[in-house]
């Protein structure tokens, strides 16, 4: 009788993040796991993107945030434009809308926190390999109440704009970063004091951070 294992291919990963911990963390729990082989590591954006496209990737598990240089989302982006990519699994820590709706937009077949279960990461990675979506709770959740609540739910630009009003950053500042006009980021912030009921600046940021729309 026939090993059905055997008829399978193992699930080929790259491992994308630039903290060695984290990376020999998730190393440490997929390796045991039947059919999943570590082919490679990367330790920036740009490393992944590189080496995503030797072909022999099936999941790339990327996070968000590497320092300088290119991010997770924009990775996620050039990896997924080309013909016959690989998977994109985002793990990260952050699961504001902020962090989520780019690296989402940016082609990711699925997202989930660093504090998921291994049982939870070995599943996402085999439902990614698939081609099916494996979302963390909370990001599920945000995702079901803009769909609900479309009139409210704020776009990807606003959300930008408000994010960096939260860093602290003028409207001039957050033009020039954007490459809008000043009323142009006007316009954005009226919209959004309106979808959140609120009147200044500071409660625009209070309320979208209690609200998980830009990150704490």
């Amino acid at each position: 009788m026939t090993d059905d294992s055997s008829l399978h291919s193992p699930v080929r990963l790259l491992l994308a993040d630039d903290h060695p911990v984290v990376r020999a963390g998730l190393r440490a729990v997929l390796e045991t796991e039947p059919g999943l082989v570590i082919v490679a590591e990367a330790a920036t954006a740009e490393e992944a993107v590189a080496r995503a496209a030797g072909g022999d990737v099936d999941v790339v598990l990327m996070d968000l945030q590497f320092g300088k240089g290119m991010g997770g989302a924009e990775a996620t982006a050039r990896i997924t434009a080309r013909a016959g990519a690989p998977r994109v699994l985002v793990v990260t820590t952050y699961d504001s809308d902020a962090d989520t709706l780019p690296a989402i937009e940016a082609g990711a077949t699925g997202y989930l926190l660093k504090d998921a279960p291994p049982e939870d990461l070995a599943a996402a990675v085999r439902t990614a390999a698939a081609g099916r979506t494996t979302l963390a709770p909370t990001v599920a959740e945000r995702l079901m109440n803009r769909l609900r609540m479309p009139g409210t739910a704020l776009t990807r630009r606003e959300t930008e704009v408000l994010a960096l009003v939260a860093d602290g950053l003028s409207n001039q500042a957050i033009g020039h970063r954007l490459h809008l006009t000043e009323g142009t980021v006007k316009s954005h912030l009226a919209r959004v004091y309106t979808k959140l009921a609120v009147d200044s600046r500071t409660a625009a940021v209070a309320t979208a951070t209690d609200l998980g729309l830009i990150r704490r």
